[in-house]
């Protein structure tokens, strides 16, 4: 479907004054190229200055059959004839002929002028390009300069090649004085006087590349660009991609090839082909194979060749279309590049591909998935069409129309990854395409553009003799071609005559195209008339304006209007592609070495200036669009309602401004669309700092409770809603609560609603409504109720609510609960609890008593690690400071206790029974000694790494026994059992026997003999009146007489004449030994 617009494409015309009647057309460089029917001369015409005035003119070698421009090098390109023959030339340096000089220089492809001709001076050059086959078309690339030349069934590929002028002089002038050293002299004179002016000019050439061989499909048209290379036939495009490739490719040959041949050899009969689409990858698939052939240069690199895209149409017999007219036309590859893209780049981001038939045109995306983007619908026949950045150009008899294009929707998707997201939207690609406004011309011929000037060529439409000749030769061929498919059907049995449907099948001309197909028409010379025109396209912005009031229209009857969309949405693609134009324009400026120069010495030029207000007032004009967009998308169905939210914001907006815009007509029924509350959930739900009124913040409560209810919690606990009318929100609450019935939700936000009015103790009749783990559940549900902000990440700025803070004092346990909760459902992070409670200023107290309920509850072996480190730093400073620097939180008493985290929390371990001996309760304080179990729990638990907190231990003495008890703990965690028997038999002998009966089990059982039996029988030798280590020594030796044998307990005992002492213990393990 195509939608029609009666917007003004066009602003003005001017007719070119040739002199003879034009018979071919191009433009390219701001330059208009004109050949005069069976002419042997090329005008040129400036189309950026008024009245198009003459640049130069130049005669050609022979009678131009076709002609085209290379934006690249500056250079033209044409087929000629001359004496029935055909050739294929190039010109460059064409514009130094407007200066009246005569010289011009004629040379074969790769033979470079030398001698005089390039010691004077810059010329027009001629380069002949020879050619094995006819040449049929010819395309340049519009990115690298290429030319690619189609022969009947062969590609050859030619790359562009410069050369500065300079060194060809130093090497001419080499060749010089080595061949005649008597002009060394007058060399070197005519060198100096001509070096100044074209040291800079560079001389083009080309290189053959590559040759592409086609034996199945006869090109009429081709196009290249950036490695693309598109052929069109009578039926069929084929696009292919060629690159360049260092590893060789050969190219199978097709075992259709004898197929073919055998096709061609039937002259009486022609086969049509089937409608056929091809994209991507299956294109290879075509019966069409594509052999590449080496031009045998050694610096030339392989090329591989892949299928792109195939098409294969068939005449529509039923439509009363004429097989001589279905025909493809108007190949075009068209590149597109982002605005985040460099000036020098060579790769598009965009590759189209477009061409048409009579009556429908397809227009191709090639990058990134091959997708037909639209298919344009002509009301009538269009003879030829051109692609530009905003507009498609098509031209039929009597009009030129224009069709919008979706270009930039594709652009745009692949520049910016945000669209199609919350935060940004454009129009899709594949959304309808709509005319404009036609201009009515009498004889359209042909049509190109030029920027935003549109050239057509108009000619009075008379039928010449040869023209009657040729219609006589058809119809007669018509004629016996039906008389001998008549024939055929009576040989099988059939008579066409019995038959009306056959009869009128019989009756089409559509089996004749092989012989009824002719050259195109050139126009008659003795026509009646010819106009050549300019016609110049509004700027993209004039024709946004006029298509926003265009809109108004719709927007009068119907808000909610399809064609009010649509027609919005080409403005807004017309805007995107207007700005990529704008952005490429800047980038070519800045970009531009004289330009740089002159702004680092002046400032900005005028140049930059103008593009840089350009850009701002499309940048304004498309945030306006997106307004309008949103309006449109926020009373539209509830299919599309999600998109208010992304062009909502793209606006730049405020939420006040886009509520105003949005509030129901004065005495109606008031009624929201559901965009519109789509985007409001979604701002309100969303953190942002941008606070509303109190006003505001009323009017979208009032909003929700018409409209949807039951999001009036989330409403209300959102951030932006901090300046509520507590009183006013409680009333509506109260109506939903006896409505809807009790929620969890819906009482704690009506708790925060009686604190905003300071009424606690209706405060606390709410909140003791539900169990604790009830309202756990309720923050789960809504978050925001405690925490406002930590949507953006972790830097973002998080803050406690009303109801947190009162939480704190009141209900901590339920506070930590809640937070923890959170933090297990992925609510709130680590570091934003920790910011809550820092907030709070309850860094010393509620914090910690998170960190502990996390290791009772949390999974994630990284976040256990993360806060084992932490309680153990939290105890340590504990025991480090003295009770005068504790403040009041942390005299609070903790939520749990140290032997509830040792029962409850598998991190902390059942404390050793030597500890106690070690940790007198009288010796510290109440909140030291609650700190210390803590922390000698976690080292007896088996989850906290001791080398992570080894250096932090080192802060704590080893004078006192709970101190040295942390040390021992660790050495002992860390297997250092010899080391700590000898510190424990120093400071505290009286705990070794419960130390060795604990820690030197199983396969530490050796160290009762191998360590602590020497060290006491050395210490009691030294100190025999001690009876703690008397008391030691007896108990070792009972263990020992048990785990060892009779020769071993031996060997054990000292011979310094104390062994008596030992025998009785030898006699219980020698009977122990006998029992077993």
């Amino acid at each position: 479907m195509v939608h029609v617009y009666n917007c003004h494409p066009f602003s003005s015309q001017q007719i070119v004054q040739v002199e003879q009647e034009p018979g071919l057309v191009c433009c390219g460089g701001g330059a208009l190229f004109v050949v005069a029917t069976g002419g042997c001369k090329v005008e040129a015409y400036n189309v950026e200055q008024e009245g198009c005035p003459l640049i130069c003119r130049f005669a050609t070698m022979g009678t131009v059959k076709s002609i085209q421009h290379s934006k690249i090098g500056d250079y033209l390109v044409t087929i000629e004839e001359k004496n029935s023959a055909i050739y294929l030339r190039a010109y460059t340096n064409w514009r130094y002929q407007a200066e009246e000089k005569a010289r011009v220089g004629v040379r074969l492809l790769g033979h470079l002028l030398g001698g005089a001709s390039v010691r004077g001076g810059v010329q027009m050059e001629i380069i002949e390009i020879p050619l094995s086959e006819r040449p049929v078309a010819v395309a340049c690339c519009s990115i690298r300069g290429d030319l690619l030349v189609a022969c009947e069934n062969t590609l050859v590929l030619f790359t562009l090649r410069r050369q500065n002028q300079q060194s060809l002089q130093n090497q001419s002038q080499q060749i010089l004085q080595s061949t005649w050293p008597n002009n060394q002299q007058s060399s070197s004179q005519s060198q100096g006087q001509t070096s100044s002016s074209t040291q800079n000019v560079s001389i083009l050439d080309f290189e053959r590349s590559v040759i592409l061989h086609l034996p199945k499909i006869k090109p009429k048209r081709v196009a290249l660009c950036g490695g693309y290379v598109a052929i069109q036939a009578e039926l069929e495009v084929l696009v292919l991609k060629l690159d360049a490739s260092s590893e060789t490719k050969i190219m199978e040959e097709s075992s259709d090839t004898n197929k073919a041949d055998h096709l061609e050899d039937q002259t009486d009969f022609l086969v049509l082909q089937r409608n056929q689409e091809l994209l991507g990858d299956r294109a290879k698939d075509c019966d069409i194979p594509v052999n590449i052939e080496k031009t045998g240069l050694e610096d030339i690199g392989q090329y591989t060749l892949s299928y792109v895209l195939f098409r294969r149409f068939s005449p529509d017999f039923f439509q009363g279309c004429n097989v001589e007219e279905t025909q493809v036309h108007s190949l075009q590859l068209y590149p597109l590049f982002t605005s985040n893209q460099s000036v020098s780049l060579e790769e598009p981001a965009c590759m189209f591909c477009f061409f048409s038939l009579p009556n429908t045109g397809y227009l191709y995306s090639l990058k990134g998935g091959v997708e037909l983007l639209s298919t344009y619908q002509y009301p009538e026949k269009v003879l030829e069409a051109v692609l530009t950045d905003f507009l498609l150009h098509v031209i039929t008899k009597s009009a030129l129309q224009c069709f919008t294009v979706r270009c930039a929707a594709v652009a745009a998707r692949i520049e910016d990854p945000y669209i199609d997201t919350t935060m940004k939207a454009c129009p899709p690609s594949s959304l309808e395409v709509c005319a404009l406004r036609m201009q009515l011309f009498i004889g359209l011929r042909s049509v190109c553009v030029y920027g935003r000037h549109v050239i057509l060529l108009s000619a009075a439409d008379t039928e010449t003799q040869e023209e009657t000749e040729r219609t006589t030769q058809r119809r007669g061929l018509e004629l016996k071609e039906h008389t001998m498919l008549t024939g055929i059907f009576l040989a099988v049995g059939i008579d066409p005559a019995n038959t009306p449907a056959l009869e009128s099948f019989l009756s089409r001309p559509f089996l004749s195209r092989k012989w009824t197909i002719s050259s195109p028409k050139e126009t008659s010379t003795v026509g009646h008339g010819w106009n050549l025109y300019v016609i110049d396209t509004v700027n993209p912005l004039t024709l946004y304006q006029e298509m926003v009031e265009y809109s108004q229209r719709y927007a009068e009857t119907n808000l909610q209007a399809q064609s009010l969309r649509h027609l919005l949405s080409e403005a807004h693609l017309l805007l995107r592609a207007s700005l990529l134009q704008t952005s490429g324009q800047q980038q070519n400026i800045v970009g531009d070495p004289a330009t740089s120069l002159q702004t680092e010495a002046d400032g900005p030029s005028e140049k930059e200036t103008a593009v840089q207000t350009d850009i701002q007032e499309l940048e304004e004009a498309l945030r306006q669009n997106c307004a309008q967009l949103g309006d449109c998308f926020s009373r539209g169905s509830q299919k599309d309602c999600h998109l208010a939210l992304p062009y909502y914001r793209m606006s730049g907006l405020s939420v006040t401004e886009i509520i105003a815009r949005n509030r129901p007509i004065p005495k109606s029924t008031p009624s929201y669309g559901p965009g519109f509350l789509f985007y409001l959930k979604h701002y309100l739900i969303e953190e942002t700092e941008q606070s509303l009124s109190q006003e505001g913040a009323d009017e979208v409560i009032d909003i929700f409770s018409q409209s949807e209810p039951s999001e009036l919690v989330s409403m209300c606990a959102s951030p932006s809603m901090v300046n509520i009318s507590p009183a006013r929100t409680l009333r509506i609450l109260q109506r939903l609560q006896d409505t809807a019935g009790v929620s969890v939700p819906l009482t704690i936000t009506m708790a925060t609603m009686m604190l905003l009015l300071d009424d606690l103790p209706q405060y606390t009749q709410l909140m003791e409504r539900h169990a604790e783990m009830l309202l756990v559940y309720g923050f789960i549900e809504e978050p925001r109720l405690l925490l406002h902000g930590g949507g953006g990440g972790q830097h973002t700025h998080i803050r406690p609510t009303v109801l947190t803070r009162q939480l704190a004092k009141s209900q901590p346990g339920l506070l930590v609960a809640a937070i923890v909760a959170l933090h297990e459902n992925n609510k709130v992070q680590l570091e934003h609890a920790d910011h809550i409670f820092k907030e709070l200023g309850c860094e010393n107290c509620l914090q910690v008593d998170f960190w502990e309920a996390m290791l009772m509850a949390s999974s994630q072996e990284a976040v256990i690690q993360e806060l084992l480190f932490r309680v153990a730093c939290f105890y340590i400073d504990q025991l480090t400071n003295s009770d005068t620097h504790l403040n009041a939180s942390s005299r609070r008493r903790p939520l749990k206790s140290a032997d509830e985290l040792i029962h409850s929390c598998s991190h902390y371990g059942a404390l050793y029974p030597w500890l106690t001996v070690l940790s007198p309760a009288h010796t510290i304080s109440c909140q030291h000694q609650e700190a210390l179990h803590k922390l000698q729990s976690l080292l007896c638990g088996p989850s906290l790494s001791v080398g992570s907190v080894m250096p932090l231990l080192e802060r704590l003495s080893e004078e006192t026994l709970w101190g040295f008890s942390l040390h021992l703990l660790c050495a002992t965690r860390r297997g250092q059992y010899d080391r700590s028997i000898e510190k424990l038999l120093d400071r505290c002998p009286q705990a070794i026997i419960a130390y060795a009966n604990h820690q030197l089990q199983d396969k530490h059982m050796v160290l009762w003999w191998q360590k602590l039996l020497p060290e006491l029988c050395n210490r009691t030798r030294a100190a025999p009146d001690n009876s703690i280590l008397l008391a030691a020594l007896k108990e070792t030796l009972v263990v020992v007489a048990m785990e060892t044998s009779p020769t071993e307990f031996l060997e054990l005992i000292p011979d310094d004449g104390t062994a008596s002492y030992f025998l009785p213990h030898l006699l219980t393990c020698t009977q122990r030994h006998l029992l077993v």
